[in-house]
């Protein structure tokens, strides 16, 4: 780097013109839109939930086409994360967790599949596809029902049966600053 700086330079000193290509090295640049869309984080308490909404019985099929093949289904595990069952295994030698055994919010497991599923291309699906299969899982572990709208008001306000089970790494923190409703 440094001897390529020493001989521009000198190239600038003889007169000569230097062209800096323009194109990008890695691929396509980034526009605002594209940052807008993967520089978020949905906070337990709902801040920065996107519009869109959903129910399990849309997010079924679509658990179906986009995420069976690595998860598997309520009845077949599949290769990779388990995401159904668990119940009241935590703390226990067979501790097993999934959605409705582990995770505290339910904000957060809606902003996990948003950023990072399907595998093969996260975010790749609109808000009300990603509060469809949301829905699918807390119906599916027996957290809301069927029928149940999930979107940015009602999803903060699902209970998980695990959310009393974790500890304030901070509890001297401010009132104002808890994530604790």
């Amino acid at each position: 780097m440094f001897l390529r700086k020493i001989l521009m330079a000198s190239l600038l000193l003889c007169g000569a013109t230097i062209t800096v290509a323009q194109e990008s090295r890695f691929g396509t640049p980034a526009t605002q839109a594209d940052i807008d869309k993967r520089f978020w984080s949905t906070f337990p308490d709902g801040e920065n939930l996107p519009d869109g909404q959903g129910t399990a019985m849309l997010g079924k099929p679509l658990f179906e086409e986009q995420c069976t093949i690595c998860h598997g289904t309520p009845e077949a595990r599949g290769e990779n994360d388990v995401l159904f069952g668990g119940h009241g295994t935590i703390g226990t030698d067979k501790a097993l967790a999934t959605v409705g055994s582990y995770w505290p919010y339910a904000t957060t497991v809606f902003n996990y599949i948003r950023k990072a599923m399907p595998y093969t291309a996260p975010m790749s699906m609109t808000n009300s596809e990603y509060y469809s299969i949301t829905a699918y899982l807390l119906y599916e572990n027996g957290i809301i029902g069927e029928g149940d709208v999930i979107n940015k008001e009602t999803l903060p306000d699902v209970k998980m049966p695990n959310a009393g089970n974790f500890i304030m790494a901070y509890p001297e923190v401010p009132e104002e600053y808890s994530i604790q409703k």
